[in-house]
């Protein structure tokens, strides 16, 4: 399969699996904060399927904030995000930017 299609699959598997996962009564400290966000972002916010996905690792935590805050308020339109936010708590998006936020990146290369 190419990058393309893996691509394809992991966003299909990732937006179907979302609303589940990231479900606003879901504690946040069950598994690990990117559980979801791999299926596109990559391990540890590094390894985007597309060059159309962000690398989230090393950016900064507010701007993480504010960006999942908007997605989930539709403030930020983009179907995908819009859908994976949605069910994020104001707790569980604060505890996925910490991570993303001190994670290695921007200087690794892929």
């Amino acid at each position: 399969m190419n990058v393309c299609g893996r691509g394809l699959l992991a966003l299909i598997l990732a937006v179907m699996a979302g609303p589940r996962v990231c479900g606003a009564d879901e504690p946040t400290t069950t598994g690990k904060p990117d559980a979801v966000c791999v299926g596109c972002h990559g391990a540890g916010g590094n390894k985007p399927v597309s060059p159309q996905t962000p690398r989230l690792a090393g950016q900064l935590d507010d701007y993480l904030v504010e960006a999942l805050r908007q997605y989930r308020s539709g403030a930020r339109p983009d179907p995908i995000m819009g859908a994976m936010a949605k069910g994020l708590s104001d707790a569980q998006i604060r505890t996925l930017s910490r991570y993303y936020s001190t994670q290695p990146g921007l200087t690794v290369k892929y």
